[in-house]
């Protein structure tokens, strides 16, 4: 994926931080139609792989769930890795799930359930100590989602976009609104921060509403300063873009942000979600948008 050479089969190896959504991830690639086992032990990667290759049935798209559990597994996923790197008929691609620690300490919590690394102590010194033996397989990753912010229907969404046609090369961008007092987006390759266009939330009309709706984004997107950079940012992805296929990347992120993630970042990630979309696979996320007004935009 990515890249002009031909692979017969496909292999996701769906791994990252414990409780940031691999259960959700691989039933959606059972949706997709791959061929699915979950907890794969790392060091059993490379036997499985030859049994699928020589199996009668043909399978050719395989998604795998490994898990950590401690030194030996990440040794072992490393060895294995570098092993299916030199077969010819097939190219591993590493999905990692992240998270945020206060996320992953909230999810451990609701669930009640002890963390791998840490099964006696305390969840945040599990993710501390996980994250940290992961930082490698994070860094070899071929796509990364972040999920802090993501509901299951929308990891499930970025999964079916981003492998749903995994036999061809893909390339899809997601152009997401945030607002940046609650905090920039990890997964974001592009942040433009819109703070400085005149902001709906002091009219008193346009105040609870969001850019979703059409009176708040006609104000917005009728300003000088909001054409201007309109202009200029079309220019800028219209050069861009090809570069970053060129390069081989699979995904794009953009992020527009504004104070609050309710007006302006919407109306902006709205304009130029469905402007890409007219010619690439495009998806459009609003991380803050079911925040209330509690403070100022």
């Amino acid at each position: 994926m990515g890249n002009s050479q031909h692979y017969t089969h496909e292999l996701v190896i769906i791994t990252g931080m414990s409780g940031a959504g691999k259960t959700v991830a691989v039933q959606s690639f059972e949706d997709l139609g791959y061929y699915c086992v979950d907890n794969l032990p790392p060091e059993l990667l490379t036997t499985f792989y030859t049994l699928m290759r020589n199996s009668d049935k043909k399978i050719s798209r395989i998604a795998v769930v490994m898990d950590l559990r401690g030194r030996e597994f990440f040794d072992s996923m490393i060895d294995a890795l570098d092993t299916l790197l030199r077969e010819e008929d097939v190219k591993p691609h590493i999905l990692f799930l992240d998270a945020d620690n206060e996320t992953l300490v909230r999810r451990y919590k609701e669930s009640r359930r002890s963390h791998p690394l840490a099964p006696l102590g305390l969840p945040l010194e599990g993710i501390k100590q996980e994250r940290q033996m992961l930082s490698e397989v994070k860094g070899r990753a071929k796509t990364v989602f972040n999920t802090s912010k993501m509901k299951p229907r929308e990891l499930r969404e970025r999964i079916s976009l981003e492998f749903s046609h995994a036999s061809t090369p893909t390339f899809s961008i997601n152009v997401m609104s945030f607002g940046f007092k609650h905090g920039l987006p990890i997964d974001a390759d592009l942040v433009f921060d819109v703070r400085f266009l005149k902001n709906p939330y002091y009219v008193d009309e346009l105040r609870h509403k969001t850019g979703l709706q059409t009176e708040v984004s006609s104000y917005v997107l009728a300003t000088d300063e909001t054409q201007a950079l309109i202009t200029k940012l079309t220019d800028l992805f219209q050069f861009m873009i090809p570069q970053y296929k060129a390069e081989g990347k699979s995904q794009l992120v953009i992020a527009f942000g504004c104070t609050g993630g309710q007006h302006r970042s919407v109306t902006l990630a709205e304009y130029f979600g469905k402007l890409l979309g007219h010619t690439e696979q495009t998806v459009i996320t609003h991380r803050d948008i079911e925040h209330s007004h509690k403070k100022d935009e």
